[in-house]
């Protein structure tokens, strides 16, 4: 009988890819079969996703893990898809698409956001849901809908986060796996059920929002037109990964049992965090605030979330709009030859998360804060890599804090750990040693919580052995010479943070 395959449907918030997976003598091979790029739309009620379009690239990537599975002697069996958080789509009493998802960059969350914390303490907030706030959380998202559009939020009868909509058209439940439901600041973290009273406080109708679903779980059959259409034999089925992609990087994560770890998940979000049985809600996680999110096996990430390489990103559409074409890897060779620590910025500073003319609003924070600005596109790069760095370092040190014990390393993934001078960077700057990759954790993740859904991985111990065995993470060491100079420029990017808020951007030219 032919060995088995899974296909991961990966939806990042820039681009997406379907992974083809499987597991021979304790090893995962993979396969991208196929990627394609994506960006919210701007229409006239704000930004707002191409959800048919995501539709037409997820078949259109199952077509694709079924001929390369068939070509490599392999079978089809599953396919499971995992996405970035917080953003949903709403069903009418037909279970019919009502509109196209918001997309968590929307302008209008910010207002929302101000609304809903001028009638519920935000204290409450996190003791009923242990989530960091941020304008982009789907509590915020429903204000701003109910807001803008109160009888498309009268007419919904369910809410599902995008990998639920995406399971449901294929073939699934209409279920809101636990781990993306815990984005949303809707969930308690104690129960993994809805917060209730939290959503009564908030005036929203407690039937919008479906049973939660267990990650790692068979839940049906691919629907018989879509086999049809795809040319598929009958029987694939739809595992559900955790449909959180941080969710499923995490779970890839190719930690030895024991020690002191910590994680980060870098990619256009960086999330620093650790991985705990239980929800910590003190008072010092809220203050700093940490967030508490669920994944696979009971497990809750306790973790931060930090503008990561989407400033990266924003700068590189800017430089291409400009005709100045560059890919990563250029852009980090440029980098890597301009001095370190010219120019420093608070990737938490508010303008960083909108999305439009990313140097421009990086020149007037090094203007605001009387630094060097920058003009070229290696100093602009240099700027982003040296703060996120310095970001990762301010974040490891409050989690120490909060858990009242030190941090022995660090495990790297992401797309984010292909990047050698930023994997350099964070072990110079947080002092441990980082283990960085693998590269596709999320794709692994997904892949491998498929194959435990359908019973051939045994628990989540064993996922992580076959990502061990697959790929040995990559061991970068702090540079004990650097650490005065890191120990400065921290002080530097520490007085930066706390004037940060005071800071305007005027939407002015560099």
């Amino acid at each position: 009988m032919p060995r088995p395959a899974h296909l991961a449907l990966d939806l990042g918030a820039e681009s997406g890819r379907a992974v083809l997976g499987s597991i021979e003598s304790g090893v995962l091979s993979t396969a991208e079969v196929h990627r394609f790029t994506h960006r919210p739309v701007r229409l006239p009620e704000g930004l707002r996703w191409d959800i048919t379009g995501l539709w037409r690239e997820i078949l259109t990537g199952i077509a694709s893990g079924a001929e390369h599975a068939r070509a490599a002697g392999l079978t089809l069996a599953s396919v499971g898809v995992d996405s970035w958080g917080v953003d949903f789509a709403l069903l009418g009493p037909r279970g019919e698409l009502l509109a196209l998802p918001r997309c968590y960059r929307d302008e209008s969350n910010i207002p929302a956001m101000q609304r809903v914390l001028g009638s519920i303490p935000e204290r409450d907030i996190y003791a009923a849901t242990g989530i960091q706030t941020m304008a982009l959380n789907t509590i915020f998202q429903l204000d701003a809908l109910r807001n803008a559009s109160p009888r498309l939020l009268e007419s919904a009868r369910t809410l599902l986060f995008l990998p639920d909509l995406f399971h449901h058209w294929l073939g699934g439940p209409l279920h809101a796996e636990r781990s993306i439901a815990s984005t949303s600041q809707l969930l308690d973290p104690v129960s993994g059920q809805w917060a209730t009273s939290l959503i009564q406080r908030l005036g929203l109708p407690a039937s919008l929002f479906p049973a939660i679903g267990e990650p790692a779980t068979d839940i049906g059959e691919l629907h018989p037109w879509i086999a049809h259409d795809l040319g598929l034999p009958t029987g694939v089925r739809i595992v559900r990964p955790t449909g959180h992609d941080t969710a499923c990087a995490v779970a890839a994560i190719p930690a030895e049992p024991g020690g002191s770890w910590a994680f980060l998940s870098s990619g256009t979000w960086s999330l620093l965090g650790v991985e705990l049985t239980h929800p910590v809600q003190s008072d010092d996680a809220f203050r700093v605030p940490f967030t508490n999110e669920l994944g696979l096996a009971g497990t809750v990430r306790f973790l931060k979330n930090i503008a990561g390489l989407w400033l990266v990103q924003e700068c590189r559409r800017a430089f291409a709009a400009a005709g100045r074409d560059f890919d990563y890897a250029e852009l980090t060779r440029l980098a890597q030859d301009q001095p370190p620590f010219r120019t420093l910025v608070d990737p938490q500073w508010g303008p960083f998360a909108l999305p439009g003319d990313m140097p421009a609003k990086i020149a007037a924070f090094a203007r605001q804060t009387n630094q060097p600005i920058p003009t070229t596109p290696g100093e602009f790069t240099r700027t982003c890599l040296d703060s996120l760095a310095l970001a990762y370092r301010a974040t490891l040190r409050l989690l120490e804090g909060v858990l009242g014990r030190s941090i022995d390393r660090l495990h790297l993934v992401g797309g984010g750990s292909r990047n050698s001078l930023l994997t350099r960077m964070t072990a110079d700057a947080i002092g441990v040693p980082v283990l960085a990759g693998p590269e596709e954790a999320t794709a692994a993740g997904n892949i491998l919580m498929q194959a435990l859904g359908l019973g051939l991985l045994r628990d989540h111990a064993h996922l992580r052995q076959i990502v061990r065995q697959t790929t040995p993470p990559r061991r970068i060491d702090p540079d004990p010479s650097a650490s005065s100079l890191w120990n400065q420029a921290a002080d530097r990017y520490d007085d930066l943070v706390r004037c940060s808020h005071a800071l305007v951007w005027d939407g002015s030219p560099m």
